[in-house]
């Protein structure tokens, strides 16, 4: 268990630095007009709960 912990605390720092250097994935919804501006991260939405369905996964498997 501690090295599942581990390695998903790894995955999570690289996907965390991934999002720090791109900034948006494209496929995120951005809609600027005059001085207001909406953002709907649509793609990372999905990466994200593609993700944390993965991990829940494999935690329930252990269970």
């Amino acid at each position: 268990m501690g090295k599942m912990l581990v390695i998903v605390g790894i995955i999570l720092v690289i996907v965390g630095m991934m999002f720090q250097f791109i900034g948006k994935l494209p496929g995120d919804i951005v809609v600027k007009k005059g001085n207001t501006t909406f953002y709907f991260p649509i793609v990372t939405s999905v990466i994200i709960s593609v993700i944390l369905s993965i991990v829940f996964f494999v935690f329930g498997k252990f269970k």
